[in-house]
């Protein structure tokens, strides 16, 4: 730590909690009180005391393959003092300003109207949202969580930053705690459930004190989902569907019980690959994908490609597969900025509802047919 973020440290102060005399006696730290019991989620829970006005968000699912032990954030409320033996994290009152890792995380504040508590992000000219974008002046970019600038961090004054894990823990978690700043996880990018996704909204709203916000924004948008569901189940035929390019030289394959999986079958097609059926997508080599795109109706997502001519060129060992020449190749970055931000993994993780307009029309206009696509667009 250099001279002047601790100089920068003595100036701001960041307070953990403010409740220095509590004003009631706070219960054991099991949190025996259930106040949000998820639908779809099964990564996070909202918990506390008997009577209580704090809240308590467990995180269960932080990162993949994460041992048993759960995470929790107290969220301190009326002047209560979380129990002794408390490990967890702790904020005072609700998180006004909030450092978000991942675009994800402004998505769900945008989606209860509290956009303007984000501080600061991650690879701000990655982020599609509207109101970060025009703020940038006042919105901090405190880099990758590799490579973190924490004087800036700090400078923000942040109430909370908000963490991912991949396969462990973040390494900022470490600084994070030697700064006295508290953090949490958040870990819907590992729910297999569309809606499971969507429904970490509710623990982003607990922690801006907007609980039942939150609360109504998902069933709103669960219902919407629903409803586009049992239209697709009218669906005499399900056609097979491929999915993605090589990244680098390795063509990685998503789970069958992945979110995507999910939607491409909700929306009445058939995702092609069903060998993979752990929580992780996997890697298949190139004759391995020569023929499921050969036996495939429909092929997405297929990265950096904006064109049949480019993919064409990239991957000439294709061009003559059905799909090809049928013209049903869609990618998912309509919504891409100038940055190279797309939308669809931003705000579109949140709103799976759209994602499922978008490939009902795609497979079965028949059916149901919108508008017009939002996140997709065919290659020509």
């Amino acid at each position: 730590m250099n001279k002047h973020l601790i100089e920068l440290l003595l100036l701001v102060a960041i307070p953990i909690c403010t409740c220095i005399s509590c004003d009631r006696t706070c219960g054991g730290p099991d949190f025996p009180e259930t106040y949000y019991k998820p639908e779809y989620a099964s990564g996070f829970e909202i918990v506390g005391m008997k009577d209580s006005l704090s809240r308590v968000i467990r995180v269960t699912a932080p990162w993949q393959d994460a041992d048993s032990s759960a995470l929790e954030l107290f969220i301190s409320r009326g002047g209560e003092c979380p129990p002794e033996g408390f490990r967890g994290q702790v904020i005072d009152s609700e998180a006004s300003r909030i450092v978000a890792m991942s675009s994800s995380y402004v998505a769900m504040l945008d989606l209860i109207g509290e956009t303007p508590r984000t501080a600061a992000v991650s690879g701000i000219d990655f982020i599609t949202n509207t109101y970060v974008r025009e703020h940038r002046d006042s919105i901090a970019d405190v880099g990758s969580e590799s490579s973190v600038d924490y004087e800036k961090l700090v400078s923000v004054r942040p109430d909370l930053v908000l963490l991912y894990g991949i396969s462990s823990s973040s390494p900022m978690e470490n600084m994070l705690e030697s700064l006295g700043i508290p953090y949490m996880y958040m870990g819907e990018y590992l729910e297999p459930s569309p809606l499971g996704r969507v429904e970490w909204l509710v623990a982003m709203a607990e922690i801006a004190g907007k609980a039942e916000t939150g609360i109504s924004r998902f069933r709103e948008i669960r219902d919407s989902y629903e409803s586009l569901k049992a239209k697709a189940s009218a669906a005499g035929s399900k056609p097979s569907v491929m999915l993605n390019v090589p990244y680098g030289d390795i063509w990685f394959m998503a789970s069958c019980g992945s979110s995507m999986a999910r939607m491409i079958a909700d929306a009445g097609g058939d995702y092609i690959y069903k060998k993979n059926s752990t929580n992780k997508s996997l890697p298949i080599d190139m004759e391995t994908a020569y023929v499921y795109v050969s036996d495939s109706d429909f092929w997405l997502n297929v990265g950096q490609m904006t064109s049949v001519r480019e993919l064409v060129s990239s991957y000439p060992q294709f061009a003559g597969a059905e799909v090809v020449s049928s013209g049903n190749i869609y990618n998912c970055d309509k919504l891409r900025n100038p940055g190279g931000g797309n939308d669809f993994w931003e705000m579109g993780q949140l709103r799976p509802d759209l994602i499922l307009s978008d490939l009902i029309t795609i497979f079965h206009p028949e059916i149901y047919r919108a508008d017009s696509l939002y996140y997709y667009r065919r290659l020509r």
